[in-house]
């Protein structure tokens, strides 16, 4: 594979994480589940596996922000990728706005499959393995 084709699944990659961490800490679920393929699993630890569109939508649903949240994406590295599928890892923090400000709630990894579906990138696995 090319570097400049390597960039481009990079930067595919990349933009995917992004609206999803946006779309979610926003509570626009339709978003969120726009990014997964239609066979798209999400596993957490503790959960069984959320898989497919209606699964992730209802999830997702009941996630909804009540309070500002953001989860900070860092550390992407892509670990993995051809020109129609894709795997990356990240870290992420996971913050709560309460009362006495910002507060870290969870520290974890996201292990990421994407692939490429009518020309865009898309989730088709999201693992999160959270940090001691």
């Amino acid at each position: 594979m090319s570097e400049s084709t390597q960039a481009w699944v990079a930067a595919g990659v990349r933009a995917v994480i992004g609206a999803h961490t946006q779309a979610q800490d926003a509570g626009r679920t339709d978003d969120i589940v726009a990014l997964y393929t239609p066979d798209g699993v999400l596993e957490i630890p503790g959960m069984d596996p959320v898989e497919g569109h209606d699964a992730l939508r209802e999830a997702f649903k009941g996630w909804a922000p009540t309070q500002p949240q953001l989860h900070l994406v860092s550390n992407t590295v892509v670990t993995s990728s051809c020109e129609d599928e894709a795997t990356a890892v990240s870290d992420v923090v996971f913050l709560l706005r309460g009362e006495a400000g910002w507060a870290v709630q969870i520290v974890a990894r996201y292990d990421d499959t994407f692939r490429r579906v009518d020309g865009k990138w898309l989730l088709r696995r999201r693992g999160t393995t959270f940090k001691a």
